[in-house]
């Protein structure tokens, strides 16, 4: 994520960008934009004026629960956007050791396994596995909408304990078996042959 804050010049809108580039039929106001991708709304309202400006974004009316609201969907007109997309979606949207990093401070984790979204493979049932002892369920899904925030679109994912993870391999269970049979990547193992 760095080098594209460098490049594009700010990590917000690197964040943005991907946002709308993942979800390009939805419609997000700049709350949830914020919300979304875990920035002060300023900033977002700042990033969301130029990205309008610019074309990547338009204006939208659409239906709050009880009232009507403008917000921003992705302008599939915009010039440039198949490069673009190519560009922030079809690379690696965060290296390996920055899941690692991220995942590792939540208990004893054994195995992560990462597919879909990362890999670029939008079959895959998950975008990550993770098996790991001692993990609290309020910490992973705070990471992982830590993750979603950088990458844009919401994860698909699961936890199992180490003895859950090792009586579904067992069980030839269909979800691991999905996992562990279609293109995936693993980022950490301390299994061993899995």
């Amino acid at each position: 994520m760095e080098t594209l804050s460098k490049l594009f010049g700010s990590e917000n809108k690197v964040k943005i960008m991907r946002l709308f580039l993942f979800n390009p039929e939805r419609v997000f106001d700049t709350a949830d934009v914020a919300e979304r991708i875990k920035a002060e709304i300023s900033k977002v309202r700042r990033e969301m004026n130029v990205m309008e400006k610019m074309g990547l974004v338009k204006t939208r009316s659409y239906s709050k629960k009880r009232s009507g609201g403008q917000g921003f969907t992705l302008d599939t007109q915009f010039p440039y956007l198949a490069p673009l997309q190519n560009f922030l979606i079809n690379i690696e949207p965060l290296h390996p050791k920055e899941i690692v990093n991220k995942i590792n401070k939540l208990g004893s984790i054994k195995l992560i396994i990462i597919a879909g979204v990362f890999i670029q493979e939008a079959e895959s049932r998950l975008d990550m596995l993770v098996v790991g002892d001692g993990i609290k369920k309020t910490s992973l899904e705070n990471t992982i909408k830590v993750l979603e925030s950088e990458i844009g679109k919401e994860l698909k994912y699961t936890h199992f304990t180490t003895e859950e993870f090792k009586y579904r391999l067992s069980m030839c269970d269909k979800l691991t078996r999905d996992v562990l049979d279609y293109p995936h990547r693993k980022v950490l193992n301390k299994l061993g042959n899995i």
